[in-house]
């Protein structure tokens, strides 16, 4: 039997909020104090979005994402963060979170969806692998402070 599952764009600082912790498990670095504020400035300044889903009142999953226009690729959606809480995985709320971004896409005229994954998340390079995702590019980062 599947649980009823609602994914919902997180926009007030409470529901913020309620996503830290499954955010936390991938970016632990983030601080709890801090996390709402970040976010409603992401969204202000660089038209990011989050969203979650939701199981029995709990939520399970959740990506940040944004929009962009590129000469590369036209028109993207680009995922900064998609994570499930780890007790939760391999049940579906990842890949329902991901089907729901795929059509959010294709709903706002995306050319493409791209999303960059640490080397050391094999268990997601399966799962997007197994999306039917390609493997296009490494990516690099210089650390400025």
């Amino acid at each position: 039997m599947q649980t009823k599952t609602r994914i919902a764009l997180a926009e007030s600082d409470r529901d913020i909020d309620r996503c830290f912790v499954v955010m936390h498990e991938l970016r632990t670095h983030l601080e709890r104090d801090k996390f709402a504020a970040q976010v409603q400035r992401q969204m202000k300044d660089g038209g990011y979005r989050l969203a979650y889903l939701e199981s029995v009142g709990e939520i399970k999953s959740v990506a940040g994402f944004r929009y962009g226009e590129y000469l590369a690729w036209g028109r993207i959606m680009y995922v900064d963060d998609l994570v499930t809480l780890a007790a939760e995985r391999s049940k579906g709320f990842g890949e329902q979170l991901f089907d729901w971004l795929v059509q959010q896409a294709a709903a706002h005229g995306c050319d493409q969806f791209h999303l960059d994954s640490g080397v050391q998340r094999f268990a997601a390079h399966r799962f997007y692998l197994r999306k039917r995702m390609d493997i296009t590019s490494h990516h690099f980062a210089l650390k400025m402070r």
